[in-house]
Order: structure tokens, then C-alpha cells, then sequence
């Protein structure tokens, strides 16, 4: 079967819809459909129900997400010589955004190499939409992330809340609507809730697509930005940054999303153990 038809399934099974897969895929919509067509054509079957909604799985659809994710993760893992190295028992790819790799996802690789020295590990950063994209398709296994989406086949479940607060690198810092506010983007959760929340501040002069930039920003610039408690504390406690009393502070639950039908002696081990570093971090 022809890897691209397979792919472009498995894009519309993680977009929800032709029109943003075709946007991932960098093609027209027409070509998408066209793919999608080609496909139920060879196999004999509808894959979509389609509606003003989107797009769901057909139960053939479902069936055929499998053998999909199977082919694409086999040449994926040829094309990058992945595979199960030599002296190891299994290979777990895991993802995650970037302020997760911060402590949490750090100290879980440290954890992993200690109690499971014979799985050899790979470790990603991304954004939620390529992490899903990646987890649909089978060439990541682990993803952890802020807002995930409900995928068939992946298994979405809550790890930890981070808590955001008001960092600044001066007493009287006013926060959003501030000249040195730096606004960070944790995701669309964040961003709704920091909108409903400072809609009349006005828009931040500095947007940061990562928080580990926009926290060495203010560090050696000096402002203001909302950052998880987990990632500021030793600055709290140094004095390097100072906690704004008096603002706000936001809820982000994190997730940690993987296959709902996967290897129990690999997967069971490595999510215990992220779940133990997220209860100590």
C-alpha cells in the first residue's frame, strides 16, 4: 500500500477534519479528499463519516487505524534507523513540550535510565499538534502535553496541575498591560483564560513561544511573566525573581497521552514512573 495514502489518513484521523490535515500536509483539500478516496476505493470501504463537524471513523475506519499506524511507524523507523538497538529489550520515543522537559520529563529520563536500563530512550520536543499528529501515527509513543485532543486508539490521562504564577524581576511589577510583561504561550488553555482574565490590559509588547525564553529574556532584561512554581522556585527562593503577590494565578492541567493497546512490560513501567516523578516534582 502506498505510505503517503496511509499518512494522509492517519493526518485526518489526528486533524478531525480535510481542511486542517490538508493545512499540515501542505496540500489543497481536494487533494486530501482525493487520497482518502483513492484509499476507501482499494480497501472496499467508507474510513469517514463526514458532517459539518468534521470527520469521525467508521467502524472499518477504526479497524484499518491499526494496520495504517503500523505501516507508517515501520518506514518511519527505517528511515531513521530507530528500531530496537543492539543489548536493548524494547525502544520508547516520547514527546513533550518544552517546559515539560524542565525538571519533570528530565528527572523522569533520569528515572528511566536507573530502573530500566535496558529500554533505550528517545526524547522529543514539541507542540500538541505535532505530538498528536506523531502519537496517531505511531512514531511517538509517549506524548506529554497541555492540551491534548481525544484521538481513537490513544489514552489520554491527567498527570499533574501546574500552578502559573506572576514572576518579576522587580517589587513593582504590574504584570499584563506592564512595558516589560512578557507573555509566554502555554498553550490554548492559557491563552483563553489569560484573555477572559486581562482583556482590558491590552496586548503584551513581547511574545514568547517558549517558556524557557521568555525566562532568560526577563532574567537578563529584567519584566515580568507568568511561569510554572515548579520551574521558578529555586529563582524565588535565590531572589533572582520575585513573586507578584497579588495577581492571578492559573490552573494548566498537563496530560500524558499514549496508546490505549500497548506493550504492558514496556509502556507500564515508564508511565509508573512518570507518574512518581510528577507526584515528587
Amino acid at each position: 500500500m502506498d505510505t503517503e495514502l496511509a499518512r494522509t489518513f492517519l493526518t485526518v484521523v489526528a486533524a478531525g477534519n480535510f481542511s486542517t490535515a490538508a493545512e499540515r500536509l501542505y496540500v489543497t483539500q481536494s487533494t486530501v479528499s482525493a487520497r482518502i478516496r483513492a484509499l476507501e476505493d482499494s480497501l472496499g470501504c467508507a474510513l469517514f463519516v463526514r458532517n459539518k463537524a468534521g470527520t469521525t471513523l467508521t467502524p472499518a475506519g477504526r479497524r484499518f487505524q491499526k494496520h495504517a499506524t503500523t505501516l507508517v511507524r515501520t518506514v518511519e523507523e527505517a528511515k531513521q534507523g530507530l528500531g530496537i538497538q543492539s543489548g536493548f529489550r524494547a525502544t520508547l520515543t516520547i514527546g513533550g513540550r518544552f517546559g515539560l522537559w524542565e525538571r519533570l520529563l528530565l528527572h523522569w529520563l533520569s528515572w528511566m535510565r536507573e530502573q530500566q536500563p535496558d529500554v533505550c530512550l528517545r526524547a522529543e520536543i514539541g507542540f500538541e499538534d505535532d505530538l498528536m499528529q506523531r502519537l496517531v501515527e505511531g512514531s511517538l509513543d509517549i506524548g506529554v502535553m497541555y492540551t491534548p485532543q481525544s484521538r481513537p486508539g490513544l489514552t489520554v490521562e491527567h498527570l499533574l496541575d501546574e500552578e502559573l504564577v506572576l514572576v518579576a524581576t522587580r517589587n513593582d511589577a504590574s504584570g499584563p498591560g506592564d512595558k516589560d510583561y512578557v507573555y509566554v504561550d502555554w498553550g490554548p488553555e492559557f491563552f483563553h483564560r489569560h484573555s477572559m482574565h486581562f482583556a482590558e490590559r491590552g496586548a503584551a509588547p513581547l511574545v514568547a513561544a517558549i517558556g524557557w525564553l521568555g525566562l532568560q529574556y526577563i532574567l537578563g532584561n529584567g519584566g515580568a511573566g507568568y511561569f510554572p512554581l515548579r520551574l521558578v522556585r529555586e529563582l524565588l527562593d535565590s531572589g533572582k525573581l520575585t513573586l507578584v503577590l497579588d495577581a492571578s494565578r492559573f490552573v494548566l492541567p498537563a496530560y500524558v497521552v499514549y496508546p490505549a493497546e500497548a506493550d504492558a512490560d514496556v509502556f507500564e513501567p515508564a508511565l509508573e514512573g512518570l507518574r512518581q516523578v510528577a507526584a515528587r516534582d
